[in-house]
């Protein structure tokens, strides 16, 4: 208990050299706890963002783009071999078709509008002639109901759709060969449809089984049906359209994207969204290192900091260690009286630290988001051309994820982050005490009695 009381008394026996050290040192550990938290905080959105982005890989033929362009449909058997790859959880098949007043007694939900009938307008100079007579497209012109097939429901990027919500009857059985389909809610609105109704399709009766809300207004003019079913009756058999091939971890995309490539060759536009996942991480990746070197570099001006304070403390008192030594204190008893008094001046800048720390946490963070560059510069540096909607929605939606990655980033301070920054104080204290106790054994109270 002497040891410890007198180490501790030591620590403040210089009021003004105990309050510099004491202000120094809390300035370099409140820098560390600083960073600490802010690669916990730049970790955590790290790891948000990845799981944001997702581990969807896009495949469509070469050249095709929605229903415009050109290029061959993929087929049953290209989706067969990309499910065999490595690390490949699913492929989600699609195939995509048209209705017109010719395919279907159904009316579409969607208004042609000054879009639609530019459209129609040049359809119509491009097959008839471009002539005054017929710039105008037919009073009575309609958009075509757009039909997808689909082998599983569970992603609503095939779809077209932010969502997709059941609002009446079942989910249909994605893998039936059926005459069946889910009716978008304002398609069903428009044609009067009801769960168990029917209408017309290929010259075919199609049931109705359910009606869903896609949280859009193109998704709820659609239908959505069977795989094999769309395939038959719509004479595209073994034909597909879009493919969704999931990795089972973000890490494996860029291998199985890569794979994909391999195997299809120049068949296909391959897209995901790793391109845009790099270029959202990239700016929290480079507050990481910063904040690591930073972490690194606080810890070591710490410890030189206590180091020399505790080299000069052992030279001004070489008298007071020779007269202990002379009278039976050990080393060790001497040793540990200096590191109780290097604790002390450690663990007090730790409180006033931790304090600075807290308050200048989050702006300090918000400089280095600054010289990080904005995260919402990030865009895709490839989606391919052929991706058709479904793409274009999807690289949309990385875009906006890139966009916000440094947006509200604050840090968060918890108890294992306190924990550690005390932890990093004793490690300091310890350090910093080592040498100057090797200096310590060194004396001998003969010399320093002599030079006296």
């Amino acid at each position: 208990m002497g040891v410890i009381s007198r180490g501790v008394k030591n620590a403040f026996r210089n009021g003004i050299r105990t309050t510099s050290i004491i202000f120094i040192l809390a300035v370099s550990i409140s820098m560390a706890l600083i960073m600490l938290m802010a690669m916990k905080t730049v970790q955590a959105k790290i790891v948000s963002v990845k799981s944001s982005i997702g581990n969807n890989i896009t495949v469509t033929p070469a050249g095709v783009r929605g229903f415009e362009g050109g290029g061959e449909a993929l087929t049953e058997a290209d989706a067969t071999a990309l499910s065999q790859i490595s690390h490949v959880s699913k492929v989600i098949r699609t195939i995509s078709d048209r209705l017109t007043t010719n395919d279907t007694n159904l009316v579409s939900a969607v208004e042609a509008g000054s879009f639609g009938q530019r459209q129609q307008n040049r359809q119509n100079r491009q097959y008839q002639g471009d002539t005054a007579t017929n710039r105008t497209a037919p009073q009575n012109f309609t958009m075509p109901v757009t039909v997808t097939g689909t082998n599983d429901l569970s992603s609503t990027a095939s779809l077209n759709a932010s969502k997709f919500d059941i609002t009446s009857g079942t989910t249909m059985d994605a893998n039936s060969s059926e005459n069946v389909a889910m009716v978008g809610s304002a398609l069903a609105t428009k044609n009067n449809l009801a769960v168990g109704g029917k209408f017309q399709a290929y010259d075919q009766d199609v049931q109705v089984i359910g009606i869903f809300d896609a949280g859009n207004q193109f998704a709820n003019a659609t239908l959505v049906m069977p795989m094999a079913t769309l395939q038959k009756l719509s004479g595209q058999a073994n034909e597909i359209t879009s493919m969704i091939v999931q990795a089972d971890s973000i890490d494996a995309v860029s291998g199985v994207q890569n794979e994909i490539k391999s195997k299809l060759d120049t068949r296909a536009d391959v897209a995901s969204q790793q391109d845009s996942s790099a270029q959202a991480v990239k700016p929290l990746e480079n507050i990481k290192t910063v904040s690591l070197y930073s972490l690194i570099g606080s810890l070591v001006a710490g410890s030189i900091i206590i180091l020399l304070t505790m080299i000069m403390i052992v030279r001004e008192r070489r008298r007071e260690i020779g007269v202990l030594k002379a009278i039976g204190s050990s080393n060790i008893g001497i040793m540990a009286m200096f590191t109780v008094e290097a604790l002390v001046l450690t663990l007090t800048s730790s409180i006033a630290g931790i304090i600075f720390g807290l308050i200048f946490s989050n702006p300090v963070l918000k400089v280095l988001v600054n010289n990080s560059g904005s995260a919402s510069t990030a865009t895709p540096d490839r989606i391919a051309g052929g991706a058709g909607r479904a793409m274009m929605r999807f690289g949309g939606d990385a875009v906006n994820t890139a966009s916000n990655t440094l947006r509200d980033l604050h840090n968060v301070v918890g108890w294992d982050i306190l924990l550690w920054g005390l932890l990093a104080a004793v490690v300091i204290a310890i350090i910093g005490s080592a040498i100057p106790a090797f200096f310590i054994a060194k004396i001998r109270p003969a010399e320093v009695m002599r030079a006296e």
